[in-house]
Order: C-alpha cells, then structure tokens, then sequence
C-alpha cells in the first residue's frame, strides 16, 4: 500500500491519501515561527519541501509519531551552497537520502521533525506538525514507512 502526505502550512491542513484514493483531512499546528522554510536548528520553524517518512515511534512523548526525512538531500545542498554546512555533512544527508534511510537529526539545520500528537491548537511545537491524538491514533496505523510528505508554504 502507498501513501502520500499533503501539508499545507498556510491552511494549517494535512491530507492523507492512499493508492485506494482512501483521503482523510485533519487539522495541524506547526512550529511557533511557522513563516518561511526550516533553515536551522532552533529556528522554530516547520519546514518546507519533499520528505518521506522515516520512522514511527509509537512511544512518543506526544502519543505516537511519524519521523520525517528532515533535512532532505535538497535543504543540504542549499545549505552547502550558503556555507551553513560542510562536504561531510551535506555527504551524510545525501547518502541517507538515497539510501531511504534517516538523515542526521544532528546537524546544524536541525533534525527530529515529526508529525505527532499534542494537539492542533495554535502553534506551539519546535518545528514539528501537531495533530489532535485521535487523528495521530487514526493516521499513525495507516501511514506505512516511506510514505511520501510534501510540505507547502
């Protein structure tokens, strides 16, 4: 089964659509700076971009969680072209990238986004998209790993 993710920061919406054409709509919060892409660690910002799902971390401190493949080989190669990170770094992230693995979370752009638990109140998380618990517990089971996420302005 394929999955895809639709977040659409400015309407604070994620959609979730399987192969079947199965969609749910559920409401999100986002980082508290939630203008512009992640740039940085710390920036407070949800990032923008092409992601996959990663992880699922079904003891999460909010509920359950779905890692996201943040920083992307794209935000690297932006990121090395500014100077905000260096050959090894930017290496890294590729290479996770291209491996659908898990990029490093500990970089100076920053890491461990998730969509998780917590509540869809205003934004309130570091960076990560925030949904009600009970659209965590009804998307975390059908969101197989690799699904894809696409994040919008």
């Amino acid at each position: 089964m394929t999955a895809r993710i639709l977040i659409e920061k400015a309407a604070r919406r994620l959609t979730f659509t399987l192969d079947d054409g199965q969609t749910r709509v559920f409401p999100i919060a986002l980082g508290r700076t939630p203008i512009g892409p992640k740039r940085a660690e710390g920036d407070l910002k949800t990032p923008e971009g092409r992601y996959f799902v990663c992880t699922k971390n079904a003891r999460s401190k909010y509920r359950l969680a779905l890692g996201l493949s943040y920083p992307s080989a794209a935000d690297a190669a932006l990121a090395f072209s500014e100077g905000r990170i260096d050959a090894a770094t930017r290496d890294a992230i590729l290479q996770s990238e291209a491996a659908n693995r898990r990029p490093p979370w500990d970089t100076p752009l920053g890491g461990f986004i998730m969509i998780h638990g917590g509540g869809a109140k205003p934004d309130w998380t570091a960076g990560c998209v925030a949904l009600n618990d009970e659209d965590i517990d009804a998307l975390f089971p059908l969101c197989p790993l690799g699904a894809e996420v696409e994040i919008r302005p």
